[in-house]
């Protein structure tokens, strides 16, 4: 699933290299968080979310025939919160 989406992301917005996706899963339900770029965001989430809804219902689908439940999830960091990060790797 992750691999799904990071394809379709990664082909929609200009920064590919920023796109973080983590998955969390469950015994029947994954939850799949996606962070972009802050300029960005606006591309993944379309005029009047259309965007994002299209690819939840993408992923709805595909999770479906593999008996799972899937939540999208956009992930909006700000910068003090990426330079923490990125000071304690």
């Amino acid at each position: 699933m992750k691999e799904f989406v990071e394809y379709i992301v990664k082909n929609l917005v200009d920064h590919p290299d920023q796109v973080r996706i983590n998955e969390i899963g469950g015994t029947h339900t994954l939850i799949i968080e996606l962070g972009v770029e802050k300029s960005d965001i606006g591309k993944i989430i379309g005029k009047k979310g259309k965007t994002i809804n299209a690819i939840r219902t993408l992923l709805m689908s595909v999770a479906s025939r593999n008996g799972l439940r899937v939540n999208l999830e956009i992930i909006e960091e700000d910068k003090e919160e990426k330079e923490q990060i990125e000071e304690n790797a």
